[in-house]
């Protein structure tokens, strides 16, 4: 969405590799959307659920904090530091991935749906936390929402820093697996919307 760190004198420029970042996060999300419509998990995709999930509990207390930045009010609150630092295009951009989150989303479970682990997969999984049993899974709106973040935020940030959110990405993946809410592929296809988001 945006081409480099400043908000103030510089000229609003496409990069090439937006577009190439949104054709790459819809043909992911097709590809997830064509193997799940059945509704089912797949054997491999159970293997590495139970792989995640069989992790011990004592991981919960250090994991739950990075689970909680994919939750919507991110978006907005990430928006308003964004301004306060004067970084108005960042904050503009932050609200239109949320906005873009929560209306992409629902059109790909209006298309597509999948329940959640308990359900999809059955009782005897951890189900930590207040993760339910039942409810919509496919996609994980958790890993829409920070990868679309993350997208918008990255040009902004300079050398190592911007390995930064793409590391925060990885670990609410890993997390809405580990607590039960999500199947891996909820999560993969949720970032790959969230790429497609953030570059276009």
């Amino acid at each position: 969405m945006e081409n480099g760190p400043a908000d103030t004198g510089t000229r609003w420029v496409r990069r090439r590799s937006d577009a190439v970042t949104v054709a790459a996060g819809l043909a992911v999300i097709a590809l997830g959307m064509v193997v799940v419509r059945h509704g089912s998990v797949s054997e491999v995709e159970e293997s590495v659920f139970r792989a995640v999930n069989d992790l011990p509990g004592a991981l919960y207390p250090v994991l739950w904090p990075f689970q909680q930045l994919g939750a919507l009010l991110v978006g907005p609150a990430a928006a308003v530091v964004a301004a306060l630092f004067r970084r108005f295009r960042l904050a503009g951009a932050m609200l239109l991935a949320t906005a873009a989150k929560l209306g992409s989303e629902r059109v790909v479970k209006a298309i597509v749906t999948r329940r959640r682990p308990g359900t999809s997969i059955g009782l005897d999984i951890h189900l930590r936390g207040d993760v339910s049993v039942g409810g919509e899974s496919f996609v994980s709106g958790h890993a829409v929402l920070v990868a679309a973040l993350a997208g918008v935020v990255a040009p902004y940030l300079r050398g190592r820093w911007k390995i930064v959110p793409w590391v925060v990405v990885g670990l609410v993946m890993f997390t809405r697996v580990y607590v039960g809410a999500h199947n891996p592929l909820d999560v993969v296809c949720g970032a790959a919307l969230g790429l497609a988001i953030s570059g276009g």
